[in-house]
């Protein structure tokens, strides 16, 4: 074999970090070390891999197409390790996921994942669509789930389960007690609303077609308890999933308002990147996910 799982662990490394130093530093490696691994790996094949711009390395296309592939074999080869160390094969799983379902579905994912193999770990990061799917794509995370429509040809999308967004305010305020808004309602209204690139106000704008341009937009945040939190103290209305105001609807410091002339059905998504290895851990959360739709 004219290549070592080390090369291409700094090959990955200095593809996600673009830069020698850090990719050296994340593998516990002197810089030199990194630098030569690197350089040898480019001359046994006389390939380039990189685009050198200053102290930044820039994965090329040649780089880009061997990335998952690369990706790939040292997953199996740790899966290997594992095994012959009488290891679990499950691992260390990376896993994002919208502000939504991180924050009320995928801890008990988490949980029973965890609790089914000794020594099996998952790393949760919460952040909006946009930032989830472009963390799959750079083979920064294992898998996404993701609450908005995504099209990008290097990512595999399937459908989890079904959600609805609702729109809500406080029991105090004047529209409280409508039996069904009207538009004219919603043009009046002052809106607490998600951050654009967030799966829930994709649904929210697409729900909304022919009024955005009109809409009295105050706050737009980036966390739902922030909005609720707006919305309780009479800023406005806003509009979330309904598994994030479940607990408010029973406790009555918010209540629903309904819109039925307005589509507020959405989907829940796994994504994928569609070279990603599908190891026993990845195919195990997948399988828990869909227990919980």
């Amino acid at each position: 074999m004219r290549y070592s799982f080390r090369q291409l662990e700094v090959f990955l490394a200095a593809a996600h970090y673009e830069n020698i130093t850090r990719a050296a530093e994340s593998l516990s490696m002197s810089q030199s070390a990194a630098s030569s691994a690197l350089r040898d790996l480019e001359q046994q094949f006389d390939v380039q891999l990189f685009d050198r711009v200053g102290k930044r390395l820039q994965v090329n296309e040649l780089g880009r197409s061997l990335r998952p592939r690369a990706e790939a074999l040292l997953e199996q080869a740790r899966e290997l390790e594992a095994a012959l160390s009488g290891q679990s094969s499950f691992g260390h799983l990376k896993v994002g996921a919208t502000l939504t379902i991180g924050n009320y579905l995928a801890v008990g994912i988490m949980a029973r994942y965890m609790g089914e193999q000794a020594g099996a770990t998952v790393s949760l990061e919460v952040a909006n669509t946009a930032t989830i799917a472009g963390k799959v794509s750079r083979f920064e995370l294992d898998v996404g789930l993701i609450e908005g429509e995504l099209h990008d040809p290097d990512l595999e999308v399937f459908p989890w389960r079904d959600d609805e967004l609702i729109a809500f305010c406080a029991p105090s305020h004047p529209l409280a007690q409508c039996e069904r808004l009207t538009d004219e309602d919603l043009l009046s209204a002052t809106w607490i609303l998600r951050e654009p690139g967030s799966g829930t106000r994709q649904t929210f704008d697409r729900a909304m077609h022919g009024l955005l341009p009109e809409l009295n937009v105050l706050l737009e945040l980036q966390h739902t308890e922030a909005i609720k939190r707006a919305v309780e103290a009479g800023l406005g209305i806003g509009c979330l999933s309904r598994v994030t105001l479940a607990e408010a609807f029973r406790r009555g410091s918010l209540v629903p308002l309904p819109v039925p002339h307005r589509d507020f059905q959405r989907r829940f998504y796994f994504i994928l990147h569609r070279q990603k290895f599908r190891s026993p851990g990845i195919e195990r959360w997948l399988e828990l996910c869909g227990e919980t739709g």
